[in-house]
């Protein structure tokens, strides 16, 4: 490892909300009575979602449509129909028919925290990215949501049919989290420039802050759900490894064929390293309820959250550039 992938790896490890999910880990590891509460939370990750689709809403009423913006959305939306595809055919065999589904939809679709933390990264290393990456994100979520739905479908016999796939994304467009993030990002087009600096203290001073306790709250939760995974053997803890990173260098590499810009490349590749564990388990209530929320939720928050945020950060970010 040369000087400069040193000084990534050491610079991402020091980041204070790193260290804070860090403690979190420690802090249900000594189980101790560290508590956030519940309401608190919640109202964290709706401001983080909120500010960075305002922010995003504002970058892209900022800039001229182009090309790249379409090339883009096209792009994203292949990688969350590609990659759930084959994921389940790597899973259905070990795991069953929906919990390959379901895990399948949630490595297909994004972490709006990994994104978040991504942007952080971004911001320490003083490199810009396209705002139409948040736009990129909120529409990632459905294709694999959709592509989950029809594997589970084609496979499964016994599942009922009187769930067909509209109700499923009647749902998944009606949470919370991908609700709140789009209506963000449209809002954030429409307001007007001046008005919209009334609130950016709101938007964004007080960003890294939040987002620091909402991680150390992801650190005691990513310990509870990992005792529950544990059980499902090695086969899945492997592929919450090396799924999100062959995902990650695979797309950090193919994304020059759509920007030179070397912070929509890195986000590109969180994108596609990312697997979400809010949007998706809301619609595999519906479409797969047989599916086990106790494997593929700590899969994402476990392990593949952790992961990124350590090693596939700077990872991604040496072959982007």
């Amino acid at each position: 490892m040369d000087n400069s992938s040193f000084q990534i790896l050491v610079s991402n490890l020091t980041n204070p909300t790193l260290l804070f999910f860090v403690l979190g880990i420690v802090a249900a590891l000594l189980k101790s009575d560290l508590e956030i509460p519940s309401t608190s939370i919640r109202f964290i990750s709706l401001y983080l979602l909120f500010s960075i689709g305002f922010k995003g809403g504002q970058e892209l009423e900022h800039s001229e449509a182009n090309a790249e913006i379409w090339y883009s959305v096209l792009f994203g939306a292949a990688i969350a129909m590609l990659i759930p595809v084959y994921s389940f055919y790597i899973l259905k065999n070990k795991v069953g028919i929906s919990n390959a589904g379901a895990i399948a939809a949630s490595y297909g679709s994004v972490s709006a925290v990994t994104f978040v933390s991504a942007v952080s990264f971004l911001e320490i290393q003083g490199l810009p990215f396209g705002g139409h990456m948040i736009a990129v994100m909120a529409l990632m979520e459905f294709p694999a949501i959709i592509m989950g739905f029809v594997l589970i479908n084609k496979y499964d016999k016994t599942r009922d049919r009187s769930i067909n796939l509209g109700t499923i994304l009647k749902h998944a467009i009606s949470n919370g989290s991908v609700l709140m993030i789009v209506g963000s990002l449209i809002i954030g087009i429409v307001a007007d420039s001046k008005q919209a600096e009334g609130i950016k203290p709101f938007t964004t001073d007080i960003f890294k802050g939040f987002l620091a306790i909402f991680l150390l709250e992801m650190g005691m939760i990513t310990v509870k759900r990992f005792s529950s995974f544990k059980k499902h053997g090695l086969f899945v803890f492997f592929f919450a490894i090396l799924m999100p990173l062959f995902n990650g260098c695979v797309v950090a590499l193919l994304s020059h064929y759509i920007t030179d810009v070397v912070g929509t490349r890195f986000i590109f590749a969180i994108l596609a390293a990312s697997a979400s564990y809010i949007a998706v388990p809301a619609a595999m209530r519906l479409a797969a309820p047989d599916s086990d929320p106790g494997l593929y939720i700590p899969m994402a928050l476990g392990v593949t959250f952790p992961l990124n945020i350590t090693i596939g950060f700077p990872l991604y970010f040496l072959l982007v550039q």
